[in-house]
């Protein structure tokens, strides 16, 4: 038997937003483990595709496909055909991040909270309602990417912040209620990470005073890496977590003291 193989319980993780800069990282350390990969992407299907090769050639199989996490049809559907594809989905990893702009609470409009919500909070109810059941069956873990801005809130980013402690609120309710099935449900309270959103934001929304500022109020100093990201999704996902439920990983170098 592939010891690789040994780290995770049999069947796929199912990473919601596999395609990007972290979420590729995060697939990538699954299939390095020997864990199948079915991933998923909202417009970039070159990337998704790209990924799939990388994960390929440690000879795992992976997938890629469509997903609007707005579109409830949509997410029941697509697990659906990752289920015929792979069997049993041990893991469900919600990596995907909304490209929002950086504004101030007084200045956001309802309409673009709304948009935000539906496509982050809601997606993630409508995540865990298409998948929930399945995992029950013989258990299984969820975990996702959220903001270390729960716990220090950056100014500018309530679009990000708001709808991440819905959330994380979900989550913990899932562990509460779920984990008498064998369903585990974590968090990774993520700062800034150079990587996907980050790096498309830098120089527009992130000028280098920010930056600076960062740095300083960061007790490594140093912005994270998305491989760091990727090990400690791994881990939670992984045998070697099955008494961890209910937890918030705060994986900011220290930004949160």
């Amino acid at each position: 038997m592939d010891e690789r193989a040994q780290e995770f319980p049999a069947g796929a993780a199912w990473v919601v937003g596999g395609s990007g800069g972290v979420g590729a990282a995060i697939c990538e350390a699954l299939a390095r483990r020997g864990c199948p990969v079915a991933l998923t992407y909202h417009r970039n299907r070159a990337a998704a595709d790209e990924v799939c090769e990388r994960l390929r050639t440690f000879d795992v199989i992976a997938h890629a496909g469509a997903l609007d996490l707005a579109d409830d049809a949509a997410i029941a559907l697509e697990f659906q055909g990752v289920r015929e594809r792979f069997g049993r989905v041990h893991s469900v990893i919600l990596a995907a991040g909304s490209n929002i702009p950086m504004e101030y609470i007084g200045d956001v409009t309802p309409e673009r909270f709304k948009a935000v919500m539906q496509a982050d909070a809601v997606g993630a109810f409508s995540l865990v309602h298409a998948t929930l059941p399945h995992l029950r069956e013989e258990g299984g873990s969820y975990v996702a990417l959220t903001s270390v801005g729960l716990s220090r809130f950056p100014p500018r980013d309530m679009l990000s912040v708001v709808p991440k402690a819905s959330v994380e609120a979900l989550l913990r309710g899932v562990a509460r209620e779920e984990g008498r099935h064998g369903v585990r449900a974590n968090s990774v309270q993520l700062g800034v990470i150079e990587a996907g959103i980050f790096l498309r934001l830098k120089g527009e929304a992130f000028d280098q005073q920010w930056l600076e500022s960062a740095r300083r109020n960061t007790a490594l100093k140093r912005f994270g890496r998305a491989e760091e990201v990727a090990e400690a999704v791994v881990f939670l996902a992984s045998n070697r977590a099955s008494y961890v439920t209910g937890q918030s990983l705060l994986l900011d170098g220290g930004h949160a003291l």
